[in-house]
């Protein structure tokens, strides 16, 4: 194999995605995301390929994670095209211009970065296999993780490897469940959940319905941390079935529209979202655009409303409950979920839902760590928060695959992979997965 993969961000962690790939005296980077918590970030001054020299830059989807160094990688000189699905292309600019915002860039260099990553980005469809320079060719694939993601298939004429970016869970509200690629030299595999199950995905609108009736049943504020791409629109339309669906409205009476608990989208990000999700339903799955021909859309209903401008949030802080809240960012790092936990997280009447992955060093692993033990707290924007609500998690609602989920997805591939590299995960979960494997007859690295 003529091809060399250098993983410069998210081979030994879970976040900051950015893996290149040289191949017939081209430079292609797959993903270029920034790192969260304490993951660690190379800076680009020390990449082993400069950013002028890069070629393609594929996106197998637009979480931060995955495409927030973008705007640094252009204006440190990249100038090459970015590749990605037409989906993905569509959510790219609201998701950068929304990272940008504290970036300290004006408003003037902000729209040219737009403009010039708009110009550089093409979208393509799945499962259509399209031509590079020098003989190379790739083919996308969905993923099955958020609206248009996809893991990369790239043949160099000489050898062949897949990048799985992060691969969904089956039976995921809205989502088609992941494709299945061809056989491949090497497979850069995710391993996010490679040492951890999730609970069955069909009980999941059961215990979401379960802990809504418990938690609003003393008049109190549920706060849903949730990325504004994904878990939001995902969340919508699982309550969207709790109030509309006639079996599920008999199992939770107290949730029927008629009480109209509010759902409040705090989040501008989240709601822009939602629009553009909703102008996409050609890429939703069987049962959501079935329920959407019935003329039921499948993230909307008559309670849900939109805390649009600051002022509206800070009336929503002041808010007596009952009412559920979503707001960003999922794993507390910032957004506006932050003022409502700093108002809400002593009360003993609120609760707080966890919907994902709680990275290390965030605010919402420390919440889901401390919650329930005596004078358990937390420590926000430098400020001592008792923690009073009570804490959940539903692991059902991760976006990524578990261990059984990423174990049969590459078994489902017609031949095995050579090798498989496993990446985007911390160190248990990458060596408890890499242990199945090799038990199953599969070489890996590490």
């Amino acid at each position: 194999m003529s091809f060399e993969i250098i993983h410069i961000g998210g081979e030994q962690q879970v976040t900051g995605s950015c893996h290149l790939l040289q191949a017939n005296g081209l430079n292609m980077l797959i993903d270029c995301g920034l790192a969260q918590g304490r993951d660690a970030m190379l800076p680009i001054n020390s990449w082993p390929v400069k950013p002028e020299d890069v070629d393609y830059l594929f996106l197998t989807h637009v979480h931060i994670d995955h495409i927030g160094r973008i705007p640094e990688l252009i204006q440190s000189g990249f100038a090459g095209e970015i590749i990605t699905t037409h989906p993905s292309k569509s959510l790219l600019s609201p998701m950068l211009e929304d990272a940008m915002g504290f970036s300290g860039l004006t408003d003037h260099d902000k729209k040219q970065l737009m403009e010039t990553i708009d110009d550089l980005s093409w979208g393509f469809e799945y499962h259509e296999k399209f031509d590079l320079k020098k003989g190379i060719t790739f083919e996308l694939g969905s993923a099955g993780h958020i609206l248009g993601s996809c893991f990369i298939r790239i043949d160099t004429g000489e050898g062949t490897v897949v990048f799985s970016g992060d691969i969904g869970a089956k039976d995921t509200p809205v989502l088609p469940d992941p494709d299945i690629p061809s056989q491949c030299d090497i497979l850069i595999l995710e391993s996010t959940y490679g040492d951890r199950l999730h609970e069955d995905r069909t009980e999941r609108i059961q215990r979401l319905g379960h802990i809504l009736t418990k938690a609003l049943s003393d008049n109190g504020k549920v706060f849903i941390p949730a990325f504004s791409l994904g878990r939001t629109q995902e969340l919508i339309y699982e309550m969207d079935r709790l109030f509309s669906d006639s079996q599920l409205r008999q199992a939770f009476p107290e949730l029927n529209p008629r009480n109209k608990i509010p759902v409040f989208v705090d989040s501008p990000l989240g709601l822009e979202i939602t629009k553009i999700y909703a102008g996409l339903s050609e890429y939703w799955d069987k049962e959501a655009r079935d329920i959407y021909r019935t003329g039921d859309h499948p993230i909307d209903f008559d309670h849900l409303y939109a805390v649009r401008n600051y002022r509206d949030h800070l009336k929503l802080l002041e808010m007596p409950g009952p009412a559920i809240i979503i707001a960003g960012s999922g794993m507390c790092t910032g957004g506006r979920i932050i003022d409502h936990l700093k108002t809400g997280l002593a009360d003993a009447l609120n609760d707080v839902l966890f919907v994902g992955y709680q990275a290390e060093g965030t605010l919402g692993r420390d919440i889901v760590r401390y919650a329930g033990k005596p004078d358990g707290y937390v420590i926000t924007d430098g400020e001592r928060v008792p923690l009073g609500a009570k804490v959940y998690s539903l692991t059902g609602y991760s976006a990524h695959a578990d261990q059984k989920g990423l174990v049969e997805w590459v078994e489902s591939m017609p031949e095995k992979p050579g090798k498989i590299k496993l990446v985007h995960g911390d160190t248990l979960a990458r060596q408890t997965l890499a242990s199945v494997f090799r038990k199953k007859g599969y070489s890996v690295l590490l």
